[in-house]
């Protein structure tokens, strides 16, 4: 179903924040599909800048070096929920940016604060755009809380540690289930504990803890208050 064909919901932003493997992406993008709206990874974007400043030879653990370079690269993010692209100076990224590399520098590049204010423009930019005629949903770690913060709808998603390494291991074909789980809890500590943007429930956010529940069912809530929500505005 397309935007335009749910006209109530023109102009409309949800905001989903939350843990990874909190089942975050993929209620996103479901939630966009059965919803008509558009949809924004802005996990992806900074997935992008940090693939590129390793392909440039960047120190991703030197601020200054990150700071200095961040303007550079173009990077465009794909808004359709079934078929999500992202691409740096024209060049398709999409698998690029989920490789182990970018998965263990994405988080120190993402705590440089003028890599955050270059891609907040972005984001910024694209919910602009897609709002002017319809409506999107995007997810992150600071949508609700600074993306978006006028954002109508606004949801936390989070989930038991073992469920998301469980989840997490399962997407990368069968990894050590407790390294896994490892690694998403030293995630968590750096997004929660860096200085700029770090990973809150935003003022006025509904929490839904995915744990037991299904993909199906997480995302029939989601839309479900995005609608209660339509109806009362």
């Amino acid at each position: 179903m397309s935007s335009s064909s749910r006209p109530h919901l023109s102009g409309l932003v949800v905001a989903i924040d939350g843990t990874s493997g909190s089942g975050k992406s993929s209620t996103s993008r479901g939630a966009a599909d059965r919803l008509g709206l558009r949809y924004l990874d802005t996990g992806a974007m900074f997935r992008a800048m940090t693939w590129w400043l390793l392909d440039q030879g960047v120190d991703v653990h030197d601020p200054a070096a990150v700071a200095a370079r961040c303007a550079e690269p173009q990077i465009v993010s794909g808004t359709d929920p079934l078929a999500p692209t992202i691409t740096v100076d024209g060049t398709d990224v999409g698998v690029a940016i989920r490789s182990d590399a970018v998965n263990a520098a994405v988080s120190p590049v993402s705590a440089v604060p003028e890599v955050r204010a270059r891609l907040l423009d972005l984001q910024r930019a694209v919910i602009a755009a897609e709002t002017a005629e319809g409506g999107i949903v995007v997810e992150g770690r600071d949508i609700g809380s600074v993306v978006a913060p006028d954002a109508p709808v606004k949801l936390y998603l989070s989930a038991d540690p073992g469920a998301r390494a469980a989840r997490r291991a399962a997407e990368q074909g069968g990894a050590d289930v407790a390294a896994t789980r490892e690694s998403l809890l030293a995630r968590d500590q750096i997004d929660s504990g860096r200085a700029t943007a770090p990973l809150v429930m935003a003022d006025g956010a509904v929490h839904i803890d995915t744990t037991a529940y299904t993909l199906d069912e997480v995302i029939g809530q989601v839309v479900a208050l995005v609608e209660d929500a339509e109806a009362r505005t």
